[in-house]
């Protein structure tokens, strides 16, 4: 997840609010129609300087199931030294620099690397070590930015799935999340923490022999998101179905925003809608104790509900009654780790946000988290009806469907994570999961 990586905060040039009838139909703008913030850019240093080179260069296979009449893929991230860098097609990394400019520049560098057709494979290799990166696939070619930061280093501006405006926004795109290192390995991921996009699945194979796989969503997965969040908005009268983002001619669904990131352009949008479940989460935990699982070397964490808080035994600070946004961000309110937090503060958010995601809090066994088992998930109302429904028609039921999907007990992971040391090939395939 980009979340676990640094990131630039930079200023919002324009914000486009939805209409809330109907789901979102794109408008593609120009510059001036930018929206730069914390989920769509990468800062770096001033420039270039000399990187730890690979010993074992990075391959990336792209299969293309999808088919498309434009295929292209494009590598973003930043070297060693924190530089940020794209991959040209040459097979070197390519310097974004607005040379001061504080007003976005289009990149017009050779960095789009074309696909083959339906069926086909299309290698090539990282030269270098690669942090916070993204590999995105898309059907067409996506219009990526460089402008100078309030600190006067390059910053990359890539394409927002939040901004209907956005330049992009009409391209059928998405990507998975990588970071690969010396002493690390690779960790890279498929995340729907922000949105459902381009369908891929991935398999990472080490130098070990080792063979990993996530799958990711089916081939028609977002048609059946979007029809199944329509179906829950008939039931419910949430907004789930203006989740659902369509092309520029309104016949195509493209992409579904999280609620999360729905709320970030609607932040009144169902605001009461976890209000009566957090009421009765806290009369519940006046009168017993809730568990924490810390997984770590705290182990289990006793927690009671004491007047507004809950707080938790060795626990530096309390947990006030989270919001509906609180609970879909998963980093605001009580969720938010602050600089001086304890380690049991920092193991106990992410399992206590996982609970109020899932709605796991008040059913048999609740009391003990994380200690069910997936299909506990999502049963109750309210609930994330996105990550319900993604996991649903996840192949395999992996991939991040919000921050902390990782939270899971031993026996499970919901996470669509491959890892590992010495990697050889990462292999992403496109359209839906192949082993080919």
């Amino acid at each position: 997840m980009r979340g676990l990586f640094t990131l630039a905060m930079a200023t919002v040039v324009s914000l486009i609010t939805p209409s809330l009838a109907a789901p979102i139909v794109v408008n593609p703008g120009g510059t001036g129609s930018l929206q730069i913030s914390e989920l769509n850019t990468v800062n770096g240093t001033s420039f270039p300087i000399n990187a730890v080179k690979a010993d074992n260069p990075l391959r990336i296979s792209v299969v293309n199931n999808f088919g498309g009449t434009s295929m292209h893929a494009w590598v973003t991230g930043q070297d060693t030294n924190g530089v940020v860098v794209m991959l040209s097609t040459d097979g070197t990394w390519y310097y974004p620099n607005p040379l001061g400019s504080t007003t976005p520049i289009i990149i017009n560098a050779t960095v789009a690397h074309p696909l083959g057709g339906l069926g086909e494979t299309t290698e090539f290799t990282l030269p270098d070590f690669l942090i916070s990166g993204r590999i995105w696939i898309a059907d067409g070619e996506l219009t990526f930015f460089t402008v100078s930061s309030a600190d006067g280093n390059p910053q990359l501006v890539e394409p927002s799935a939040a901004n209907p405006r956005d330049p992009s926004a009409n391209i059928n795109w998405g990507f998975v999340e990588l970071t690969n290192t010396s002493e690390g390995g690779i960790y890279a991921n498929i995340s729907f923490v922000d949105f459902v996009g381009l369908v891929m699945g991935m398999t990472l194979t080490l130098n070990s022999g080792e063979v990993q796989k996530v799958q990711g969503l089916g081939a028609g997965a977002i048609a059946d998101i979007c029809n199944g969040l329509k179906a829950q908005s008939a039931i419910d009268g949430a907004e789930w179905g203006h989740m659902c983002v369509m092309s520029e001619d309104g016949t195509t669904p493209l992409r579904v925003m999280a609620p999360n990131l729905y709320l970030s352009n609607n932040p009144t949008a169902m605001y009461d809608y976890y209000t009566d479940y957090t009421e009765q989460v806290w009369a519940k935990y006046t009168n017993e104790d809730l568990t924490i699982q810390t997984q770590v070397g705290a182990g289990n964490v006793t927690c009671r509900v004491s007047s507004t808080e809950l707080t938790c035994d060795g626990d530096n600070r309390g947990y006030p009654k989270p919001t509906t946004a609180d609970i879909w961000g998963c980093n605001s309110g009580p969720f938010a780790i602050l600089e001086g937090d304890n380690d049991i503060h920092s193991a106990i958010v992410p399992r206590l946000c996982a609970a109020f995601t899932r709605t796991t809090l008040l059913v048999d066994g609740g009391d003990v988290q994380p200690s069910l088992s997936s299909d506990s998930y999502y049963q109750q109302s309210p609930t994330n009806h996105y990550s319900r429904l993604v996991h649903e028609y996840e192949t395999d039921g992996r991939g991040y469907a919000f921050s902390y999907d990782d939270v899971n007990p031993s026996s499970e992971n919901e996470a669509g994570v491959v890892a590992g040391a010495n990697p050889q090939v990462l292999q992403l395939t496109v359209g839906g999961f192949s082993s080919s």
